[in-house]
């Protein structure tokens, strides 16, 4: 019987979001139709191992598809969410290994780099991306940030001042001014560009977070945990990263509220922090 549908898979997972359509009788003729609409159904149910186990499947069945640089990619993006990150990776780099130049598969593995902590690699695939989008605010914005980390002030300016004048009343841009004021000492003008953005945008959370940074580099720990309880209320029951709650640890520990920094720092290791940081944190409690 030929089957027709049209089916749109949509990941959201942090910064990637990537929507692919499977159309017609013609490319369901080319896939293993069991397993690959068991890979929408899991997916759909948040079941995400099952539907890992589904489209690995899918890709074993038909080696040779079209669509599988497609599915690959959407692979590596589900693996991201399971926290197998060398396993995305090496889905990512097999999507790219057909398509190279593909600008959504560089910024889903531009993205998983960054994660990784491997800024160089990173930097590499948003510059690749770059270099056929020119004006492409998003991977302007983080290849800026990964300047910043690699203390590359100067390209990371020029990202961000690229950013402004393609875009002169942008947040982001802003934003990335803020950051790299702040790498540079600047805490005056960081805390101006701050205030001026959370002034038009103020239920947007990275503003928060970016100011308790801010404000714990200049030594102001009460607006610092404010800032940042904020910002974890703003970013919901779904924020499942530990830097906030390091940020605010920090600051109670400068503010003596040794019981709750402790409390922010078991948040933060139960969501991944390094246990070897926590470690040095935990040495400031007991002075050593």
């Amino acid at each position: 019987m030929k089957i027709f549908f049209k089916r749109y898979l949509i990941f959201r997972f942090g910064i990637i979001g990537l929507a692919i359509s499977v159309t017609g009788g013609d490319l369901l003729a080319q896939q293993d139709t069991d397993w690959l609409e068991l890979s929408f159904h899991y997916i759909e149910q948040n079941q995400l191992d099952s539907a890992e186990h589904a489209l690995i499947m899918t890709l074993r069945k038909t080696p040779d598809n079209q669509l599988n640089p497609l599915l690959l990619n959407n692979l590596g993006t589900i693996q991201r969410r399971l926290g197998k990150r060398d396993e995305a990776l090496l889905s990512y780099t097999a999507a790219l290994g057909q398509y190279p130049k593909n600008t959504v598969f560089l910024e889903a593995r531009a993205s998983l780099f960054a994660e990784m902590g491997k800024a160089g690699s990173a930097i590499i695939d948003y510059t690749t991306l770059l270099d056929q989008k020119p004006d492409y605010e998003a991977a302007l914005y983080q290849r800026g940030l990964l300047y910043l980390q690699m203390r590359n002030l100067d390209l990371a300016e020029q990202d961000f001042n690229r950013m402004l004048k393609l875009n002169p009343d942008g947040l982001y841009p802003r934003m990335g001014l803020a950051s790299l004021a702040k790498f540079r000492g600047d805490y005056d003008d960081a805390e101006k560009i701050y205030n001026y953005l959370i002034d038009k945008e103020p239920e947007l959370p990275n503003l928060y977070a970016g100011r308790a940074e801010l404000y714990l580099l200049m030594e102001k720990p009460g607006k610092s945990s404010a800032d940042a309880t904020r910002a974890i209320h703003l970013y919901g029951a779904d924020y499942r990263e530990p830097y906030m709650y390091i940020i605010r640890c920090k600051a109670k520990i400068l503010l003596r509220e040794k019981k709750s920094a402790l409390e922010d720092l078991e948040k933060a290791l139960a969501l991944g922090y390094d246990p070897a940081e926590a470690e040095e944190i935990k040495k400031i409690f007991s002075g050593k």
